[in-house]
């Protein structure tokens, strides 16, 4: 059972040993791992409890990836200008590029396949997401409005898209309220489920359509009687309407989004409330 148990330790620490390498770069040692072979390598460990980025060419040169500080404590992202000169044979954007393993890695592994390199062609892409906040006006396309008021509504939303940059499928979670005025007397507040589908996608914009496949309904809405105390009536509903709608993301920066909707422009499963649908948000995306 001893040499049972020595032989495990011994192999376990052959292991531990050979999943990183010792390399000398510009006079210093370092213990390195490596996340990505091929035409180009990236290694990469914690030293002093920063997390340090190199990239080896196929001559055998290695580089340290850099993102140093300014004087206004913002960071300087050298690291893209490097992969940008290192990939210069290629179309690969740098612009949306983190300064992390997990995007690195995806990065490299893009450029070495894009260059030949089958190893990675049959990898599932990840997952990443989005933060959006919106604001906008509706008549509350699917609720009686007598009067086809507009009111304000405010939300944020949740997107999940694909780490392939020519994916065009998205899922998000939203959450909306919608205020009240003088003439309407209706709040409501949605949480919502959907599916986007960006039929042009281009790298500055893209235009899509939206579809609610879900949605849970928190309204109040205060009814005014003649000579009577006013009724208020609330509410709360789950419903799948499949309402469709139409949106577009046009690129600002290296990470941000203006966004424009036009939504609830109809729905299967939900009666309209027979006036021409108004529900229209304008908002900023940025990725998480």
């Amino acid at each position: 059972m001893k040499k049972i148990l020595f032989l495990l330790v011994l192999t376990t620490s052959y292991l531990s040993l050979s999943a990183q390498q010792q390399y000398t770069i510009n006079g210093k040692n370092y213990e390195l791992k490596t996340a990505v072979e091929g035409h180009l390598d990236l290694l990469w460990n914690t030293v002093d409890k920063q997390f340090r980025y190199f990239v080896k060419t196929g001559d055998g040169n290695i580089s340290e990836l850099l993102n140093t500080k300014n004087s206004n404590n913002n960071f300087n992202e050298e690291y893209k200008t490097q992969l940008k000169n290192l990939t210069e044979n290629t179309s690969i954007s740098v612009n949306d590029l983190k300064f992390t393993l997990t995007d690195l890695t995806q990065f490299i592994k893009q450029y070495n396949t894009a260059v030949g390199d089958s190893a990675y062609l049959d990898e599932k892409p990840t997952l990443k997401s989005r933060l959006g906040l919106f604001g906008g006006i509706t008549n509350h396309p699917f609720v009686s409005n007598p009067n086809n008021t507009t009111v304000p509504f405010f939300g944020a939303e949740l997107e999940i898209i694909s780490s392939l940059k020519t994916s065009r499928h998205a899922g998000f979670f939203s959450v909306e309220h919608a205020l009240d005025n003088t003439d309407f007397k209706y709040t409501s507040t949605q949480l919502a489920l959907g599916y986007r589908y960006r039929f042009i996608n281009k790298p500055a914009f893209n235009i899509y359509g939206n579809a609610l496949l879900g949605t849970y309904n928190v309204s109040k809405n205060t009814i005014e009687l003649i000579g009577l105390p006013h009724e208020v009536v609330k509410n709360s509903t789950f419903k799948t309407p499949f309402a469709f709608g139409l949106g577009a993301d046009i690129k600002i920066g290296n990470t941000g989004f203006i966004t424009l909707a036009y939504n609830e422009l109809f729905a299967i499963f939900t009666d309209n409330n027979k006036h021409f649908p108004v529900d229209f948000a304008v908002g900023y995306k940025f990725n998480l």
